[in-house]
């Protein structure tokens, strides 16, 4: 413990383990923080699968004795014979401050970390805050064996009755599964037609528009609403120059978008979503839904929509000068940003920035006053009133971009963006992509260099040179700092959007320090390789309850 200066530390020993923390962490389910390794000094099993069979039935019964039969313990141990000549010893114990319930959880979620990295040995070990579990072809622990188990087997005698038993058995089996099959394939094909009703274009103009005021073609075209500026497939069309080749802005993971020139006079920027698509289908209800409740000066704001058969179409005011990505990570254009233009920006992204999903610089467009608006909502997440993160089962999104939790678990906040924003600031400030950013072997990532030179105090050598010559080194080194607290590994300890447009501004005095980046080579590996060693130390780093702005 001398050797760790942390505010939160986790040792653990052969026979034991140590832990302190500023925090309540008694009665904690939270199971993160796991560290698996399997025993080099162990051979490989010979057969793998079936050796892993054995290993999780044994694994999964003194787990099972642990939490609720040896519940004042949270204790067990056992073994099994995996072969005539090879016996399996397993040992698995909770924290006594847990329940039952929370601590067979906790085992079955570390098991699941023995699958990923060690059941090609005989031999491994997971350790964690709440839990641990080992295994070995050997008697590695002191005291009896609470379960001495043997694997179920079928056995048969051969007798005549069992044959014809059998036999009994699965002609009925055969006769239920027949009617089961039909049945299913009934239930599957009338779910499939209502699926398919709910997805049409007119189901989505019924999410769009209040019915009353929809008018729709007997071809099932529309071609009027008041609630909404809906646009025929051919006035988008002349406006396209039918979709031409040579009109084509760029390309999205949803659709095409092209410039268009409507008969007033108007330049605008029209979103083509993929043909055939459902998701794409899903995404133009989303955009047209949320951009139709937010109007915000930062936001790329809607012009008007259309779906006339296939054609599902967006139609936005046109950004002359295009996307961030092309001042920032072209030498050209990078020449025409100085700092007042830059910050001029930053501050418009942070203004405008609601849940997104996939910020990124391609992401966020520039209109002729170099205004910042963000554009392409089709990932984005609509929060309820009380809610403030939520699980997704498709995570979406653009690695160098994603907050940690999304990334890798699949949660989302109203802190998930603000990761993002801070890596897109620290890309503004530097001119440097996150993403391929190899200088050093100690500082691989935009991230990990940002944080280098701000703890050795040369945070400005982070700066592109042509912004240092336009800009006043204590406002740069503000926007580094906001840059460094946004993208901290726990959402936390990240700012909300609100406190990152005051911090920008300067009205709240003097941000706090920050921790270590996300995402920071060199320190996981090194945590992994020592995960058995005394003096291992571990944040009791969690995704805690998170406001939103």
């Amino acid at each position: 413990m001398k050797l760790c200066n942390a505010v939160d530390a986790l040792i653990w020993y052969e026979l034991c383990q140590v832990r302190y923390s500023f925090r309540d962490f008694f009665s904690n389910t939270a199971y993160t923080g796991k560290y698996p390794d399997s025993n080099s000094q162990d051979k490989l099993a010979s057969d793998p699968a079936h050796y892993y069979t054995y290993l999780m039935y044994l694994m999964e019964n003194i787990s099972t004795e642990a939490a609720y039969v040896n519940s004042t313990q949270m204790f067990a141990t056992g073994q099994i014979n995996y072969s005539l000549s090879h016996t399996i010893y397993g040992l698995v114990q909770c924290t006594r401050d847990m329940s039952g319930n929370d601590c067979y959880n906790c085992l079955n979620s570390a098991f699941g970390d023995i699958k990923a990295c060690c059941h090609l040995r005989e031999g491994g070990t997971v350790v964690s805050r709440n839990c641990n579990a080992r295994y070995e072809p050997y008697r590695f622990f002191n005291g009896s064996i609470t379960s001495v188990l043997s694997y179920p087997a079928s056995t048969g005698t051969g007798d005549k009755w069992k044959k014809e038993r059998i036999v009994l058995v699965v002609g009925i089996l055969g006769l239920l599964l027949a009617v089961l099959t039909g049945s299913c394939a009934v239930y599957f094909n009338r779910r499939k037609e209502k699926q398919d009703l709910e997805r049409s274009p007119h189901a989505v103009l019924h999410d769009l528009v209040n019915p009353v005021s929809v008018e729709i073609t007997e071809e099932g075209n529309l071609v009027s609403s008041e609630e909404l500026p809906f646009m025929d497939l051919a006035t988008i069309e002349a406006a396209t120059d039918d979709f031409s080749s040579s009109n084509k802005l760029g390309q999205g993971g949803f659709g095409t978008v092209y410039k268009g020139l409507l008969s007033d006079g108007k330049e605008v920027a029209v979103k083509r979503l993929s043909r055939k698509s459902w998701q794409g289908l899903e995404e133009f209800k989303n955009e047209v839904i949320l951009i139709a409740k937010f109007q915000h000066r930062n936001l790329v704001r809607l012009l008007g929509c259309g779906i006339e058969g296939d054609e599902k179409l967006l139609v936005y005011e046109f950004m002359p000068n295009k996307s961030l990505d092309i001042y920032i990570f072209d030498s050209d254009q990078r020449a025409q940003l100085d700092w007042y233009t830059c910050n001029y920006i930053i501050d418009g992204i942070a203004r405008g920035l609601i849940i997104h999903r996939d910020l990124k610089p391609s992401n966020v467009l520039l209109d002729h006053e170099m205004v910042a608006k963000i554009s392409d909502f089709g990932m984005a997440r609509i929060f309820c009133e009380n809610q403030s993160s939520a699980n997704t089962r498709r995570v979406v999104g653009t690695y160098g971009y994603m907050a940690p939790e999304y990334a890798m678990g699949g949660l989302f906040s109203v802190k998930s963006d603000v990761f993002s924003f801070g890596v897109i600031l620290l890309e503004i400030i530097s001119g440097k992509r996150s993403s391929g950013f190899y200088l050093t072997e100690q500082a691989q990532t935009l991230l990990a260099y940002a944080w280098k030179l701000w703890t050795e105090g040369k945070e400005l050598e982070l700066v592109d040179p042509s912004l240092a010559e336009s800009g006043q080194a204590a406002e740069i080194v503000r926007c580094i700092h906001v840059g460094l607290l946004c993208v901290q590994e726990d959402p936390e300890d990240r700012p909300t959007m609100s406190e990152v447009v005051t911090l920008l501004g300067g009205q709240k005095g003097t941000p706090p320090e920050p921790k270590k980046p996300a995402f920071w080579v060199g320190r996981a590996a090194q945590e992994l390789d020592q995960s058995l060693a005394p003096n291992l130390s571990a944040n009791d780093i969690t995704v805690s309850s998170i406001s939103p702005r």
